[in-house]
């Protein structure tokens, strides 16, 4: 552990003076020309303590001073891992599906609304597993596809009347097709480069939904969107259909886990296909791949165009749910933030990617109580969380290593 600390101590010193650098002039530079210093150090010590705390737990775990407690608490786990898996599957998926379903009626409209953001966002997590997970590819402007999606369902029926159940389809599709004219000539590309030409593509869409005034309205965004409506029979005055605008919460809430149920079905069914295979090959190895006769673009572009389906199916659930859209909805931290989705739950994991969009989306709604600091707290559970699980909290089981990463 000595020897270990040895090595971190001066960059970590190096860090804390820095951080110190970057709160004083936020928080001792008072509006009316006033400097102070009290307030800056009591938070960095606030900071310097826990981050110090969370190293320290690092080291010992790395060290394995950690052993005496960590071994009775993993045959713990072992024991409930194995007597759980005695229980079939289907059980299990029940048991899931009806919490889900009942969900509603034991919580109030701040519950269902944190769960609605989480089902949104387990459909954009899953859509990146494909492009990310299963195929490989850094894509940094994967949130282009869901302002796609959204703009699509929001001009259709403001100008046309379209329903939502209509524009659905035709939303994933106008997003599918977007991926797949983004994709094609950036998919040549690798590594960082292709990181880079997907963040640059992602960006572009949200500028052109910023300044196409005639078409987007610019930055003012587009109002008065229509919820989705479904008909439903009526007895009085004989039978007839009326129909139901689903404007409340718990409305949306179903509408909203019906979309995720599908894109995790989809995205399973992807996984274990025949295709989901080759696109592992590619990840594995993007070379060795090819020499094996698998068409490596055709493949990538494919895993690209599914992608962006799934973040168009969202697109269009989230502009119905808000009945308004804007490009401020589509920015690059929307996109570091799906993606941290994926990375903090498990790449090409289907369960890890839904608990970390609800981890991501629940735990700064735990932490609201700290205000100010609750984004800091926040951060703070994250690298704690990626410290002692780098895999994702549910690692996927079909996951290897690149022959890089095991030199390195």
């Amino acid at each position: 552990m000595i020897h270990e600390f040895k090595k971190v101590w001066k960059p970590y010193t190096i860090g804390l003076l820095w951080l110190m650098g970057l709160l004083w002039p936020l928080l001792g530079i008072h509006p009316d020309g006033t400097l102070s210093f009290d307030r800056t150090f009591t938070v960095w010590l606030y900071i310097a303590v826990g981050t110090s705390i969370c190293l320290l737990l690092y080291l010992m775990n790395k060290s394995g001073s950690l052993d005496t407690i960590g071994r009775p608490l993993a045959g713990m786990r072992d024991s409930v891992s194995l007597a759980s898996g005695k229980v079939p599957t289907w059980a299990w998926i029940i048991l899931l599906l009806a919490v889900a379903f009942l969900y509603p009626f034991f919580t109030g409209r701040y519950a269902q609304d944190v769960a609605t953001n989480v089902l949104i966002y387990v459909c954009l997590g899953l859509g990146l597993n494909v492009v990310v997970g299963l195929a490989g590819m850094l894509d940094l402007g994967y949130i282009a596809f869901y302002g796609v999606g959204a703009y699509t369902y929001a001009l259709l029926n403001i100008h046309f009347g379209i329903s939502f159940w209509i524009c659905l389809p035709i939303a994933a599709t106008l997003a599918l097709t977007a991926g797949c004219l983004i994709g094609y000539p950036t998919l040549r590309m690798r590594g960082d480069y292709l990181a880079i030409v997907t963040l640059g593509f992602g960006e572009i869409v949200r500028i052109l939904l910023n300044n196409w005034m005639s078409l987007t309205n610019g930055p003012n965004g587009i109002l008065g969107i229509n919820p989705p409506s479904i008909y439903i029979p009526s007895f009085e005055n004989g039978f007839s259909l009326e129909l139901l605008e689903l404007k409340k919460l718990q409305y949306l809430y179903y509408v909203a886990l019906g979309l995720a149920i599908f894109t995790i079905i989809a995205v399973r069914h992807l996984n274990y296909s025949r295709i989901g295979r080759a696109w592992e090959s590619i990840r594995e190895d993007e070379t060795a791949a090819e020499l094996m006769g698998v068409n490596t673009f055709k493949l990538k572009l494919l895993a690209y165009a599914m992608g962006a389906l799934f973040a168009g199916l969202a697109g269009a659930f989230f502009c119905a749910r808000m009945r308004f859209v804007s490009p401020e909805s589509f920015t690059f931290l929307e996109s570091a933030m799906v993606l941290s989705m994926v990375v903090l739950g498990g790449m090409a994991s289907i369960p890890g990617i839904i608990l970390g969009a609800a981890a991501l989306i629940v735990l700064p709604e735990v932490f609201r109580e700290f205000e100010t600091y609750r984004m800091l707290v926040f951060g703070m559970s994250m690298v704690v969380m990626m410290l002692f699980r780098p895999a994702g909290l549910i690692p996927a089981k079909r996951m290897g290593s690149r022959g890089e990463e095991r030199e390195g």
